[in-house]
């Protein structure tokens, strides 16, 4: 199947000379959740607001299910629904007649079962006859979200969309999100909640100074990347690692109590831990408790960052 989101060679260098993209190639496949994690001023949001239209880029090509994004500006726009971080709504519309002026502006009739459809999963039934500058913080978020829903796009971007805002919604968007999903609606998200990445996408991409850094499937990229360690706590702390252990990917504690084994995950069958053990004994080291842990999605994420060279002026 191709795919619905075609990105080839696209950069963005502002009037500044900042360059916010470096030759960006990225496709997106129908129906997935593909989750773009990066640091502020990674070019996320440029990112996604030149596939949006709202940005112009300064090379390279966008596709949406085969419109280029310049040539056939409004057939791929149509395509799209956008949930920006700011809350940028009409203060004085009603939630209702926003949602219904948003449908409107790409061409499609009216349809009053879809849009109650879109403010219950919302929990914004209630609040349709309310003017947006009387609602909270919370629900002008749930309107932006509606608005995005309500010309029933086949795209939906998510950027930073739990920003700030309660538990509550933060459960009900990704419940809508999973149904969406089953729906056929590819949804892309940026989020700094990279336990929800974890939790929600398919694939991962790490963007971090106008470049991707990676992009993977998530169990893929945490097979490949991940990290597993095993910490023993000793019975009498030591002064420093064994000369005899050095050739191991060992690290003491500060106060000598615990001693960490860090193996590939990759290596399931090869870990090493049978003759680290072995070793221990025979250097008469004992250890009264012993833990293991896997690296969780922001531990690569933090690494892949970390380790990515900033040029001189980005």
């Amino acid at each position: 199947m191709p795919p619905i989101i075609s990105i080839s060679n696209l950069t963005k260098t502002y009037a500044s000379g900042f360059q916010a993209l470096k030759g960006i190639d990225l496709d997106i496949h129908p129906g997935e959740i593909f989750a773009l994690l990066g640091p502020n001023g990674a070019g996320k949001t440029t990112l996604i607001s030149i596939v949006c239209g709202i940005v112009n880029a300064s090379g390279g090509t966008v596709t949406v299910d085969g419109h280029d994004h310049v040539r056939d500006a409004r057939a791929a726009r149509a395509l799209i629904g956008l949930v920006p971080q700011e809350l940028s709504t009409d203060s004085f519309e009603s939630v209702w007649a926003t949602c219904r002026f948003s449908r409107g502006l790409f061409g499609k009739p009216p349809d009053p079962a879809h849009l109650e459809k879109v403010l219950r999963q919302l929990s914004l039934w209630d609040k349709r006859d309310s003017r947006i500058m009387a609602l909270s913080g919370g629900m002008k978020r749930r309107v932006l979200i509606a608005k995005a829903l309500a010309h029933e796009p086949r795209i939906l971007f998510l950027d930073e969309p739990t920003a700030g805002v309660d538990v509550e919604l933060r459960h009900d968007m990704w419940q809508m999100v999973r149904g969406l999903r089953e729906q056929g609606v590819t949804i892309i998200l940026t989020t700094h909640y990279i336990e929800e990445a974890e939790e929600m996408a398919d694939r991962i991409g790490v963007i971090n100074h106008g470049e991707l850094v990676v992009v993977e499937d998530k169990a893929t990229l945490m097979r490949k990347l991940g990290k597993r360690q095993l910490a023993l706590t000793l019975q009498a702390p030591l002064p420093a690692i064994p000369e005899a252990l050095a050739d191991l990917p060992l690290e003491l504690s500060d106060d000598g109590t615990t001693l960490t084994y860090t193996f590939d995950v990759q290596q399931e069958e090869r870990t090493g831990i049978a003759g680290l053990l072995r070793r221990l004994s025979e250097l008469g080291v004992d250890f009264k408790d012993l833990h293991s842990s896997e690296s969780s999605l922001e531990d690569i994420f933090v690494s892949l960052v970390r380790d990515t060279p900033m040029e001189a002026g980005a």
